[in-house]
């Protein structure tokens, strides 16, 4: 389990496939920058822009993981180096200043715009329809591994299909903090709805 607070942000410095042809996977290594890996034992998760990864090596600052190719097509930003969200799986002795996060990608997200409004910058994403239900305003959602907060939400009508657009406001310290800065419009996010509302869908669809 994770909060959705980034401790740091690594580099992934190589990407090599696995043994066993393209439909294996890739093994990344990545600079941990500054995030601290005297306590992160082989076998420990770290999520990496919202991805739950176990690590399969290590060094005194940085480590390797192994990411399947059915994860490769979930997800986006596994698959070349460059900067990435960091956090290490939460303890029980840690405050939970995010929410509860499983570092699993629920389904990808497009930027539909990140403007200035005043000192903070507004993301506007549009999500898969088939998530509309479980984001609500006030509500929180994990965007490439990071918190946050749903402003406003709306269903459109987009394309070739329906999407759920909703929108989040950024402050200066989570934007300098995170890969979010990076963002643009047109930009894929790794998307994960909240805990909670995975099991409430669930509980009000099952039969019987």
């Amino acid at each position: 389990m994770f909060t959705g607070i980034v401790a740091a942000v690594g580099n992934i410095t190589t990407v090599a496939p696995l043994a066993g042809g393209l439909d294996a996977g890739v093994r990344l290594a990545i600079d941990a920058g500054p995030l601290p890996l005297a306590d992160v034992a082989l076998g420990d998760s770290i999520a990496i822009n919202g991805a739950c990864m176990t690590v399969v090596e290590k060094t005194a600052n940085s480590f390797t993981v192994d990411v399947s190719r059915e994860s490769l097509s979930k997800t986006v930003g596994l698959d070349a180096p460059g900067e990435v969200n960091l956090e290490k799986a939460l303890t029980l002795a840690e405050r939970l200043g995010g929410h509860l996060v499983s570092g699993h990608v629920d389904g990808l997200g497009t930027v539909h715009s990140f403007e200035p409004v005043g000192e903070s910058r507004e993301l506007v994403i549009d999500a898969p329809h088939e998530l509309a239900k479980f984001l609500a305003y006030k509500g929180s959602v994990v965007v490439n591994g990071v918190s946050l907060t749903v402003n406003r939400v709306e269903d459109l009508e987009a394309g070739a299909g329906k999407v759920c657009r909703f929108s989040i406001n950024l402050i200066p310290h989570t934007i300098e903090v995170t890969t979010l800065k990076h963002l643009r419009a047109g930009s894929k996010v790794n998307l994960e709805i909240d805990l909670i509302a995975r099991y409430v869908e669930r509980m009000l669809s099952a039969k019987g």
